[in-house]
């Protein structure tokens, strides 16, 4: 979702920065919040702020998440316009995405996308994170379909080690 259909950067640092901010008084870079990826925000939090404050600060996340979307996150120019072309041709669309579930709604529904996909699997939704294949895997088992008649789309080396780790282009 993030880099491949959105422009969600500066939202997802400003979310992060506005917990940092909060709880540990301080602004982190853009690496540093990348740094805490792999699952989903809630263990980034977890990373960040430790356990027991981590449901509390992912709350806040999803609040300013929320309450800035608009202004700080976009579709890529001409997704929709793929997205909407793919659907008329009754092609089986699934989005697979590194983003907690609740982040990954947020988002689907600020962008009304949502109703393109048959299928969501977010990094909520699995156990083992990109670049894991895991959450190719249950697209595959889903939709019942030969891993030779499925791509993935995506914009990181993770991304590719995930779909090669499926056994799709």
């Amino acid at each position: 979702m993030d880099g491949t259909l959105t422009q969600t950067n500066e939202l997802i640092f400003a979310s992060f920065n506005h917990v940092a901010q909060k709880y540990l008084g301080k602004t982190l870079t853009p690496a540093e919040i990348v740094s805490l990826f792999g699952p989903p925000e809630e263990g980034g939090l977890r990373n960040l702020v430790g356990a027991v404050q981590a449901d509390v600060a992912m709350d806040e996340l999803c609040k300013f998440y929320k309450e800035h979307h608009a202004e700080m996150a976009s579709l890529h120019e001409g997704i929709e316009d793929m997205l909407r072309f793919l659907k008329d041709r009754r092609v089986k669309l699934a989005l697979f995405t590194g983003k907690g579930n609740r982040t990954t709604g947020i988002s689907l529904e600020a962008l009304n996308i949502g109703h393109y996909f048959d299928l969501v699997v977010s990094g909520t939704d699995v156990v083992n994170h990109k670049p894991h294949s895991e959450g190719i895997e249950k697209v595959i088992t889903t939709f019942r379909c030969d891993p030779l008649q499925v791509l993935m789309v995506g914009d990181s080396p993770a991304d590719v080690k995930a779909s090669r780790g499926a056994g799709v282009k």
